[in-house]
């Protein structure tokens, strides 16, 4: 797209055409549209961007503590990180946001729109008016919830993951409003936010992708909103020793995690996956690491032996039951190779 001959000039269009198609969607302007490589890229370049452009103001990142490790360790590389508490739900305490963005030397605030983790939906509009009131612009992580549920209009900054809504891999989404302090914070390029640029292949999946799951989101929502009870009824009545996370009320529809006593999450992972069935187990961006997951943690309940479960929008009933008549088996299974 970059090129003057006719093909760099329709591949330019198609890419114009596709951020039009994203800010449409996500209710937004087109030049407010930014497209990256990645979710991760996304949230580095807001932080960096951002932390440079305020920091006549200071370094401070003030953030919930369930937020991504991706943009936790942003915070810390660029600046310095204040995390914010969460309740056993996983929503962030307002009363220690609200002083946490007033104070001195605070050049970002950021806030997850929903955990991928456990589902919870985050206080959006009352955080945004915190940091409105102190003069600090928001961060939205809409990573997990764009495609799934409404988005709120209230951020200055909006990260958003297509590959979560469905389309491949290879591009992701950053909005950034007007009048937002930012300065590169990396050297200059054609593309002042992403250096190199995104495929034209991938954009256009992204956004239409977009429109065809917005399209249905509202039938989705149900669909899986009441498989995701069946499930978290189920696993709660069946599985001996068992704490489910996160609440029913103001959640994602289709993200439901537990946790085992005296069962490795890794071990249970496999035996499920020998089984059929794709789960995860520990923080869902730090699938690759042997930590416990620093959400759980977060909102103080059991870190081990975790399993979560994402339904896809094409989700069955018959296969959420036999996952739950799987569950129970593959759970003593591994208890007893643990001894247990």
């Amino acid at each position: 797209p970059r090129r003057l001959h006719a093909e760099g000039r329709r591949a330019r269009l198609l890419l114009e055409q596709a951020r039009e198609a994203i800010a449409a969607s996500l209710g937004c302007r087109t030049e407010e549209v930014h497209l990256s490589g990645s979710h991760t890229a996304s949230l580095h370049a807001a932080v960096a961007a951002v932390l440079r452009g305020r920091r006549r103001v200071g370094p401070t990142v003030v953030a919930s503590a369930v937020e991504r490790t991706a943009l936790l360790a942003a915070a810390r590389h660029g600046g310095e990180l204040v995390t914010v508490p969460v309740d056993r739900s996983g929503r962030v305490r307002l009363e220690s946001w609200s002083p946490g963005v007033a104070a001195d030397g605070v050049a970002l605030a950021a806030l997850q729109h929903a955990n991928g983790e456990v589902g919870t939906l985050q206080p959006a509009a009352e955080a945004h008016e915190a940091a409105r009131r102190a003069g600090v612009p928001l961060l939205v992580d809409a990573g997990a919830s764009a495609g799934h549920v409404p988005l709120p209009d209230t951020w200055d900054l909006l990260a958003a993951d297509p590959a979560d809504w469905g389309a491949p891999a290879g591009a992701a989404v950053l909005c950034v409003r007007r009048g937002v302090r930012t300065a590169r914070a990396w050297p200059e390029d054609e593309d002042d936010w992403f250096p190199g640029g995104v495929g034209v292949p991938a954009a256009l999946a992204a956004a239409v992708t977009l429109q065809h799951v917005l399209a249905d989101m509202a039938d989705a929502d149900r669909r899986r909103r009441e498989l995701r009870d069946l499930l978290r009824a189920r696993v709660a009545a069946e599985v001996p020793d068992v704490d489910v996370a996160g609440g029913t009320d103001g959640t994602l529809p289709h993200v439901l995690t537990f946790s085992c006593l005296y069962v490795d999450g890794e071990a249970l992972l496999t035996e499920l996956d020998r089984r059929g069935f794709a789960v995860g187990s520990g923080s869902a961006c730090t699938s690759r690491t042997d930590r416990p997951s620093h959400v759980l943690a977060a909102m103080g309940v059991l870190t081990h032996g975790n399993v979560r479960v994402a339904l896809p929008r094409d989700t069955t009933r018959d296969e959420v039951e036999r996952f739950c008549d799987v569950l129970p088996e593959a759970v003593a299974t591994v208890r007893r190779m643990s001894g247990v």
